[in-house]
C-alpha cells in the first residue's frame, strides 16, 4: 500500500479520542466510568495508542518453542520407553522427575541429547549423583532442575540443613552447566498475584547471586506456572525478562537473556466437568508461547485426580503440536511486539514488581523474610481473597461454581489425592501451601453423592 494515502487523513492524538469518548458519556466521569484496576493495581484502560509504551520497543529474536512432556521415574526401562515415544510423536523436550537414584544410562537409552532438551527435576539432593548425571549427558540441552530455596518454601524444612544444602549445590553449580533452577510455580499456585510471582521470582534468584556471585548467570533457568490472565500472563513473562536483565545489570554481570520453562497452574485445575480442563490448558499454553517461554510443558485435564496415563498425555502434547503446527504458533514468542496494550501492561508489572523485590531487599532479603512467614501471610492474604471471590462467583469456573452438572459423579474417579495435603512433621518455618480453588467445593460435593 503506498504510502502517500496516509496523508490524506490527519493523525488522532491520545488526547482527541479521550475527548471523544467523554463526549460520548454524556457527562460520566471517563477515570471511574472506563478505567479499572487489578487486585495489584494495575491500571487497564479503555483504549491505548503509542503514547502508553514509556519504553522503546524491544526488539526480541524469533526462537521455536519446545514441547515437553513430564515423566516420573519409576521403573527406567518403562520410563525411557514413555519417553522416546513422546519424543517420536511429536515432543522435543522430556522433564523427568526423580524422587530417588536411578539408572541414567537405562534411562536415557537411545535418546539424542543434541535433537531433544531434557530436563531433571530433582526431587531430593545428591550432589554426586546428579553431578555424574549431568556429565554422562554433557550437552548444554540439559537442565538440572534442583531449588533449594524452594524446598524449604515448600516443605519448610532445608534438604539437610542450611550449610549442607548450600556446599551439595555448591558442587553442583561448580560443575553442572544449567544448575541453578528456580521454580517460581510454587507462588501461582498457592495464590500469590502477578506482582508478588514477579518480586518473588526475582528476589528467589537474587539469594543465589549474592551466593555465587555475578560469573554464574549463565547457569539459571525459571520454570514458571501461566494462569488465566490471558494477556496479562503473556505481560507476565515479557515482565521477568526485564526485570531479570535489570538484576543482572546491577551486578554487572554479563547479560544472558533468561531461560523459561512455562507449565499451566493448577490452582484453576477442576475434578468436576474435567474436560473444561482443556480449554483452560490451552488458553494457558497460548499465553506462554506467546510470552516468550523457551519451553512449554503442558499438564494433561485428568492430572489432579488420575494417575500418568497414555491418553491425557497425549492430548496434552497434541495440543501443543496444534499450536505450534496447525495454529501457526511456532515462532510466536515475537507476535506481541508492537501491542500498545501488552507494552503497558508489561511496563506497570515489571515496576510494581520491582518495588516490592526494592523492599524484600532492604527489610534483609528472600530468606530473611520468607523465615518470618512475610511471604507466607502476603501470598495468604492475595489467596484468601481469590477464594472469596470464587465462593461468590466473582471467579467462575465453568462446571464448578457455575452451570454445574448435578449428574456428574467423581467419587469412584479418584485415584490420587486431589486435594491440599497438612504437613504433620516438625518445620523450620511455614510452608507455602499449593491450593486449588475449587476444593472446598468439591470436598462437598464428593461427600453428597
Amino acid at each position: 500500500m503506498s504510502s502517500t494515502l496516509f496523508k490524506n487523513f490527519n493523525t488522532t492524538s491520545a488526547v482527541a479520542w479521550k475527548q471523544k469518548i467523554q463526549v460520548d458519556l454524556n457527562g460520566d466521569d471517563y477515570n471511574e466510568t472506563l478505567l479499572w484496576k487489578t487486585d495489584e493495581d494495575i491500571v487497564v484502560k479503555p483504549f491505548y495508542t503509542k503514547e502508553d509504551r514509556k519504553n522503546n520497543l524491544s526488539i526480541e529474536d524469533k526462537f521455536k518453542f519446545n514441547i515437553s512432556q513430564s515423566i516420573f521415574i519409576h521403573d527406567e526401562q518403562t520410563t525411557n520407553y514413555i519417553a522416546v515415544n513422546a519424543l517420536q510423536k511429536g515432543a522435543n523436550a522430556i522433564e523427568f522427575i526423580a524422587h530417588k537414584q536411578f539408572d541414567y544410562k537405562q534411562l536415557l537409552h537411545t535418546i539424542d541429547f543434541e535433537k531433544s532438551t531434557i530436563y531433571f527435576r530433582f526431587q531430593f539432593l545428591d550432589s554426586e549423583f546428579i553431578k555424574e548425571v549431568a556429565n554422562f549427558i554433557n550437552s548444554k540441552n540439559c537442565y538440572i532442575q534442583i531449588d533449594i530455596i524452594n524446598n524449604l518454601a515448600q516443605t519448610g524444612n532445608w534438604f539437610s540443613n542450611l550449610k549442607s544444602d548450600h556446599l551439595q549445590l555448591e558442587s553442583i553449580v561448580d560443575n553442572c552447566d544449567n544448575s541453578i533452577g528456580v521454580d517460581a510455580t510454587l507462588y501461582q499456585n498457592a495464590g500469590a498475584t502477578i506482582t508478588q510471582q514477579l518480586a518473588y521470582t526475582l528476589a528467589h534468584a537474587n539469594e543465589y547471586l549474592n551466593h555465587f556471585g555475578k560469573d554464574i548467570a549463565s547457569k539459571f533457568h525459571f520454570n514458571f506456572a501461566v494462569g488465566s490472565n490471558y494477556f496479562f500472563e503473556i505481560a507476565k513473562l515479557k515482565a521477568f525478562r526485564i526485570l531479570w536483565k535489570s538484576l543482572l545489570e546491577a551486578y554487572d554481570a554479563k547479560e544472558t537473556t533468561a531461560h523459561i520453562f512455562a507449565q499451566p497452574t493448577l490452582r484453576n485445575k477442576t475434578i468436576y466437568d474435567y474436560n473444561v480442563n482443556i480449554l483452560r490448558t490451552t488458553s494457558e499454553c497460548m499465553s506462554a508461547i506467546i510470552g516468550g517461554a523457551n519451553t512449554v510443558n503442558n499438564v494433561s485435564y485428568d492430572s489432579v485426580f488420575h494417575k500418568k496415563n497414555e491418553f491425557g498425555e497425549r492430548i496434552a502434547r497434541n495440543q501443543l503440536l496444534i499450536l505450534q503446527q496447525e495454529s501457526y504458533l511456532e515462532y510466536a514468542n515475537t507476535f506481541a511486539n508492537g501491542s500498545y496494550y501488552i507494552d503497558s501492561i508489561k511496563e506497570q508489572l515489571a515496576e510494581k514488581a520491582l518495588q516490592i523485590f526494592k523492599d524484600i531487599e532492604k527489610s534483609g532479603g528472600f530468606l530473611t523474610q520468607l523465615k518470618k512467614g512475610v511471604i507466607q501471610r502476603k501470598i495468604t492474604e492475595n489467596a484468601n481473597r481469590e477464594q472469596e471471590k470464587f465462593d461468590n462467583a466473582e471467579i467462575v469456573l465453568l462446571g464448578t461454581n457455575k452451570q454445574m452438572n448435578k449428574n456428574d459423579f467423581m467419587k469412584n474417579e479418584i485415584e490420587i489425592y486431589p486435594f491440599a495435603k497438612s504437613n504433620p512433621i516438625k518445620t523450620l518455618l511455614p510452608p507455602i501451601i499449593k491450593k486449588r480453588l475449587a476444593e472446598a467445593n468439591e470436598i462437598k460435593k464428593l461427600e453428597s453423592e
